[in-house]
This record gives C-alpha cells, structure tokens and sequence, in this order.
C-alpha cells in the first residue's frame, strides 16, 4: 500500500473505526502533539552519549505514545470488534515511569529553585521534551472538551514531562555541567 492515498487532499482525515473529521479538529491537533512528542524522543534517542537505561525509557515511552495515537484515533462509531484492536495504557507502563523518576530524583541534588532549560546537549533536549509533553498534554485536554478521552492518557503525559525534567538534571550532572538557578525577584 502506497504512503501516497489522495484522501487527505481535501483537509479531512479518516478516523479508525471510521469516519471523517477536520484535519484542525482539536483530536487531531492532539494526536499530532503526540507525534511531535514521539519524533524528539526519538532525535533525542540517536544521540550517543545516552546510558543503556535511558534508551530503554525512550524506547517505552515512544511505544507508549504509539498506543495514545490509537487511543486517540479511534472513531466514536467505531464497531465492539474495532476498538478491541486497540491497546490501552496498562498501569504497570505508568508505574514504571514514575518508579524512574523516583530513581533519578533519588540521585540529584534537592532542588532549591527554578532551573534554566539548558546546560549539556542531552539535557538542554530533555528539557524541550518535557516542554513538547506539556503541549501534548494540553492538546489532549483540549481535545477532551469535545470528545471524552481516557485518563491514563492525560495522567502518562502528565508522568512523562516529569520524567524529561528530571532526566535533564540527571543528564546535567552526569556531564559534570552545573544547573543555571534562575535569579529572578532578587534585587
């Protein structure tokens, strides 16, 4: 089957399950955060300077948004025997991030202030992750206001823009690169 089906052409697109919805339909602004979320994670996953552990993460985490894409995707009107094809988020998945995060918080230093988004190449990536899952995360909420949306969706990306806050600092202090504290209200 060809990449190329003309369908789109006219700024719809086809739901699973069926149907036809607006391509600026807020479902599939949301459905597009995510991609955009799962394309840097997997930029950030082709860096060289990452630990085994963490390529695991990224590689949970995209299979993860593979999963919300066709939670998200799927047609209202969709047949019993058409959403049974879609996976759901299992909480062990939510578990597991929030299990690492507990990891890597463990290892830093307490946080006293706002930090910079910056500092080595890999976490100055983390940080515009976490950035993109916040997007991602108010697409969907936005999205839920005309169409109910599962919970673990919403509380995964939640999970996940911790998690790539967390791996920034963590990344930091892995390079030896010390954490730019924001000085704002000090005169």
């Amino acid at each position: 089957m060809s990449i190329v089906t003309k369908t789109g052409d006219g700024g719809t697109t086809g739901r699973f399950g069926g149907g036809r919805i607006s391509k600026s339909n807020p479902r599939i602004e949301a459905i597009g955060s995510v991609d955009e979320l799962n394309s840097s994670i997997g930029l950030m996953s082709a860096r060289t300077d990452l630990g085994d552990d963490v390529l695991v993460d990224l590689k949970l985490i995209q299979g993860i948004f593979f999963t919300i894409g066709s939670m998200l995707s799927l047609s209202p009107e969709a047949k019993e025997e058409t959403k049974e094809y879609v996976p759901n988020i299992q909480s062990e998945e939510l578990e597991h991030l929030e299990r690492r995060i507990t990891e890597l918080e463990a290892i830093l230093t307490p946080q006293r202030k706002f930090i910079l988004p910056g500092g080595a190449p890999s976490a100055a990536m983390s940080f515009w992750i976490r950035s993109l899952a916040r997007k991602a995360e108010r697409r969907v909420v936005e999205a839920s206001e005309q169409e109910a949306v599962d919970e673990s969706i919403l509380k995964y990306l939640n999970r996940v823009s911790d998690y790539f806050y967390i791996l920034a600092r963590y990344l930091n202090m892995e390079s030896g690169v010390g954490e730019t504290e924001w000085q704002g209200g000090e005169k």
